[in-house]
């Protein structure tokens, strides 16, 4: 018995003793692992960034889509090929989105700091089969954006919020809170404004309770917020060295010959927000400036710019009154959309897209004898001059284009899986004046589009337009962030000249009589997005 006490200590101090040895030789106890924990500050899908008090969050969205008949995200036939229906316009155009963004957020005692951005990877056919603008962006062998394996990325809000103000690219201070998308899918429901992929801008917003709020802010113009200063006085005159003349387009007048930005937009807003809905009031200054009274084609300078002097700067702007109506007795979440506008100098803020501000040249038949064909002609501007040596010393200042516009949609949800918006908008474009007025800035236009063309006995010149837009959109949400939708819209363009002309289009078009007439045109967009 002894002999086995003996031996079972002994084996115990053996154990001991080599368990301090290895003891000896183990590492630091390692810190436990910090875990990701959810931050609730802010709303669903934020945590903390592990080791800071910073909450992130992470989504975005996948969005495929094909629009018939029309341009990438419904954009309808009113320019370019698909305006003039020949052959190398595309019958259908697709592109592939997938949108990330990233949303964070500092409690502090000045308050939250946010910083926010978006960036767009997308491919799509945009539309390269006219040789004369293969290379324009996004196509081009050296850019290989469109080619098979190519793509882009389109950058849209890059902001940061501190202590009420907003410093980056983000929407405008005029904006309304759906820009331009009270129902519709499509990029192009004109008649207002729309920042909806952000615009450089410094603001600052008051909050004074009861969701009552108002802010300021200056907006960088260059971008976004010009449409054209036409100089008349190119291609439309004489043909002489110092006019640098040329022949011009037949669905233009006079060459883009705004200046550098030589000031800020001056924007704010007031607005209520509450249970019932919104109402905002919009404001905007804008700054018209024009280069040179002498430019080549295409506003082109040259030699005699610089000593040919220029005309006065001359502010413009534009007014938006905007009203949203929630819980409408039609059913749960329906709601009515509508906005209005006015400008003067500032036309962007009503013939606005998510991008550029079009003009429109849109071809059809003709049952008129020795036509050709017919065209529809709007010309989008924010200014019009016709330099003072070409009227004997008369007026040459900045005339401002007016505007104005309407656009809206009725939102009903038929269950929790089925919706349909009904949307719609009417805008107008006004060069004040008459077309015998050489001294107005329809009568400055005409004597430009005019200029050595040869006219049937009822021809009139009026660049005034009216579009007019209509569509329906139903989407289907089977699961929840899973929404398939099918949009066809309708674009109507009443242009006011009469008559008609012999015009050289552009190619492929030919020289011949043209009949002056209101076109229209239609298109359907299919989608399918998933969000995160």
């Amino acid at each position: 018995m002894k002999m086995v006490k003996s031996l079972i200590l002994g084996s115990a101090a053996g154990l001991v003793a080599m368990s301090g040895a290895q003891a000896a030789d183990l590492p630091v106890k390692a810190k436990a692992v910090e875990y990701v924990r959810i931050c609730s500050l802010y709303g669903a899908g934020f945590f903390y960034i592990p080791g800071t008090d910073t909450c992130i969050k992470l989504g975005g969205y996948v969005r495929i889509d094909t629009t018939f008949n029309g341009g990438t995200y419904g954009g309808p036939a009113y320019n370019g090929d698909l305006g003039q229906q020949n052959r190398y316009r595309d019958y259908f155009s697709s592109r592939s989105r997938m949108a990330l963004t990233i949303d964070t957020r500092t409690a502090t005692e000045y308050g939250v700091v946010r910083t926010f951005g978006q960036g767009d990877f997308q491919f799509n056919n945009f539309g390269n089969s006219n040789p004369t603008n293969a290379f324009a962006f996004p196509g081009g062998a050296s850019n290989a954006l469109n080619n098979p394996g190519g793509g882009y990325v389109a950058v849209e809000m890059v902001f940061i919020q501190f202590a009420g103000f907003t410093f980056g690219k983000s929407a405008s201070a005029y904006a309304t809170p759906w820009h331009g998308y009270p129902g519709n899918n499509n990029s192009f429901l004109m008649g207002g404004h729309d920042t909806v992929t952000g615009v450089n801008n410094i603001q600052y917003t008051a909050q004074f309770g009861n969701g009552v709020s108002a802010t300021i802010g200056l907006d960088d113009p260059t971008v976004f917020n010009r449409t054209s200063v036409l100089n008349l006085g190119v291609a439309a005159t004489p043909a002489a060295p110092v006019f640098n003349a040329a022949g011009i387009q037949a669905t233009a007048a006079g060459a883009n010959s705004y200046g550098g930005t030589h000031a800020p937009d001056i924007v704010g807003n007031i607005r209520v927000d509450q249970a019932w809905g919104l109402f905002q009031i919009s404001g905007a200054a804008h700054l018209v400036n024009a280069s040179y009274n002498v430019v080549g084609t295409g506003g082109v300078p040259n030699g005699l710019s610089e000593v040919s002097g220029h005309p006065d700067d001359k502010w413009g702007g534009s007014v938006m009154a905007a009203l949203q109506i929630k819980n409408l007795p039609t059913g749960a979440g329906d709601d009515l959309k509508i906005d209005v506008s006015y400008a003067k100098g500032d036309t962007k803020n009503v013939i606005s897209t998510s991008g550029a501000s079009p003009s429109f040249a849109m071809f059809g038949g003709t049952n008129r004898p020795g036509a050709y064909q017919s065209i529809g002609f709007g010309q989008t501007s924010d200014a019009v001059f016709l330099p003072g040596f070409l009227t004997g010393g008369a007026t040459g200042d900045i005339k401002l284009t007016e505007a104005w516009g309407v656009r809206g949609a009725f939102n009903h949800n038929w269950d929790p899986f089925w919706s349909t918006s009904l949307w719609g908008s009417y805008a107008a474009v006004r060069y004040n004046g008459s077309a015998t007025d050489i001294l107005t800035a329809k009568g400055q236009f005409c004597a430009s589009f005019n200029f050595g063309k040869a006219v049937s006995a009822d021809y009139s010149c009026n660049p005034d337009f009216n579009i007019a837009q209509v569509g329906l959109t139903t989407r289907w949400t089977p699961v929840k962030n899973l929404t398939f939708s099918g949009e066809v819209g309708a674009f109507f363009l009443d242009q006011k000249f009469t008559g008609a002309a012999a015009l050289t289009p552009a190619a492929p078009k030919p020289t011949a009589v043209y009949q002056f007439k209101d076109q229209s045109t239609v298109f359907l967009n299919v989608r399918v997005q998933r969000n995160f």
